[in-house]
Formats: C-alpha cells, sequence, structure tokens
C-alpha cells in the first residue's frame, strides 16, 4: 500500500516539475516540432495538466460531479503508472 502511494506521489511530482518548467519555457506550439514536444511533455505532465482543467471546468461549472470524479480518478491513475515508471528507473539504475 505505501508504495502504491509512493508512486503515485513520485508521478504526481514529476509531472507538477515537468509542466511548471514547461509552462515557463514554452508558449503555444507553431511548427510540427513544437507539437511533437509538448505531446512528448504531456506523456509526462498529463496528470497535473488534467486534474487542473477539470478543477477549473468543476468550478465554472462546466462539467458534472461525475465527469470531474472521473477526470481525478484518471489522474491518479496517470500519476501512478508515471511513478512506477519513475520508480523501475530508479531501482535499475541503483542495481547497475
Amino acid at each position: 500500500m505505501m508504495v502504491t502511494i509512493f508512486a503515485v506521489c513520485a508521478g504526481m511530482t514529476a509531472a507538477g516539475l515537468i509542466s511548471s518548467i514547461y509552462r515557463l519555457l514554452a508558449s503555444e506550439p507553431s511548427t510540427r516540432l513544437g507539437t511533437c514536444v509538448l505531446y512528448a511533455v504531456m506523456v509526462i505532465a498529463g496528470p497535473v495538466v488534467l486534474a487542473n482543467n477539470s478543477t477549473r471546468s468543476f468550478r465554472q461549472k462546466e462539467c458534472s460531479k461525475t465527469a470531474y470524479a472521473l477526470a481525478l480518478v484518471l489522474s491518479l491513475y496517470w500519476s501512478f503508472a508515471t511513478g512506477l515508471f519513475i520508480l523501475s528507473l530508479v531501482v535499475a539504475l541503483r542495481g547497475a
């Protein structure tokens, strides 16, 4: 259970860091390369972006409670998968 929580926290932390750095450094992509970089960043930063967008929509009454809950659950699962990947990289690099 603790590993699961740790993986979710690691994934959400990585997503938040990558998302914030990308927002600080980049603007709206205007080229094909920029769009590809955006998609690559969103693989990691997606959970935070999804949670932020769904929270904004919920506060503005643009989505239902069910849709909001589903978005948050998806964000948590995505964070878990990302965190599990990060933890497996750490374990593999530490053992090498």
